[in-house]
């Protein structure tokens, strides 16, 4: 049976049974509660994932009515804290993953988040906004017939397929991080400054969101359910350490971009300490002048130098040495 995306009824975007570690077998949502009724006799390991778009008011309804869904997952569903964790909620995996938007384009209003169940025989994925990861996955199971043999490393695969993408961003993070210091060895900032601002509120959202990630898996591996095998909680932790170095990536740009904010910050306040300096002994320079013009051109008796041929001389004279000795003591103090 042939099944084009987001057709299926109560918010179903995809559906995949995964039997034997083959490739994934698209399957509606009738096809996925007649296999779970029956799931009982077949091998371990092979289990059923949809992805819901929760937009769709019958997506909620729908998964309140399948036993393989933790009452954990639909209060997540509700609850307005959205930092990362997973938890074992009466031996189903229950997590909040955050992820950016399939478009993302360094805004912070483009990260979203998305909720997993994973039991031992139902995958689950739900969210509200088109995220990139978990469409890597969908392509990947859709387009290049990736299987997998159980749902933890369905889990395993959706974890690395954010890490990945949050390696990419950091990658183009670094990018823009190293034309603005490029800009900034070369004395051109211009808009720069305000981009530099803009990514940093981007990575820095980001981290805290997803700084808890690697601490939550953690926790989980050392008491996983039992239904878990080791071999699948080695790739898990493998995965987890992969994450985490990623996290510290994005920390050290993080910590980079603040060092050339400083710089920038260091270097306006010297521009503007610069003109404020050049302004001032401007100001200087043309007061003894004005003074003197001032004082002569009062129009009252006794103004020395009226009569002398060679008064206006003597009076240029004067205010040219003035203004020379005040800018000389000036720059003298600058230096």
């Amino acid at each position: 049976m042939h099944v084009t995306y987001g057709s299926f009824p109560n918010g179903l975007i995809c559906g995949y049974l995964f039997a034997g570690g083959a490739p994934g077998r698209e399957l509606g949502l009738d096809e996925a509660r007649a296999w779970l009724a029956g799931c009982g006799d077949a091998p371990a390991g092979d289990f059923a994932w949809l992805h819901f778009d929760l937009t769709d008011a019958g997506a909620e309804r729908w998964l309140a009515g399948q036993p393989g869904v933790a009452p954990a997952f639909l209060e997540a569903l509700h609850e307005g804290s959205r930092s990362t964790r997973i938890e074992d909620a009466h031996d189903t995996l229950v997590a909040v993953v955050n992820d950016v938007a399939f478009e993302f384009a360094f805004d912070p209003s483009e990260i979203a988040t998305m909720w997993v169940n994973v039991g031992p025989r139902l995958a689950v994925t739900a969210r509200a906004h088109p995220l990139r990861s978990i469409d890597r996955l969908r392509r990947a199971v859709k387009e290049q017939g990736v299987g997998f043999r159980s749902p933890v490393l369905f889990l395993d695969r959706l974890l690395a397929d954010q890490g990945d993408v949050l390696a990419h961003i950091v990658r183009r993070a670094t990018l823009q991080v190293d034309e603005v210091e490029d800009h900034l060895l070369v004395g051109r900032l211009g808009p720069k400054r305000a981009d530099l601002g803009r990514l940093r509120r981007v990575l820095v959202r980001l981290q805290r969101l997803l700084a808890p990630e690697p601490g939550a898996l953690f926790r989980l591996l050392r008491q996983p359910p039992p239904w878990i095998p080791e071999g699948d909680l080695d790739e898990l932790r493998q995965a987890t350490e992969e994450f985490s170095l990623v996290l510290r990536d994005l920390a050290a740009l993080q910590e980079r971009i603040k060092l050339l904010q400083d710089e920038i910050a260091a270097q306006v306040g010297e521009h503007t300490n610069a003109s404020v300096f050049t302004l001032t002994v401007v100001t200087v320079l043309a007061l003894p002048i004005n003074l003197v013009a001032g004082l002569l051109g009062m129009n009252v008796g006794g103004i020395p130098l009226s009569q002398d041929p060679h008064g206006f001389a003597w009076v240029a004279a004067i205010a040219a040495t003035v203004t020379v000795v005040a800018g000389w003591l000036a720059f003298r103090r600058r230096d």
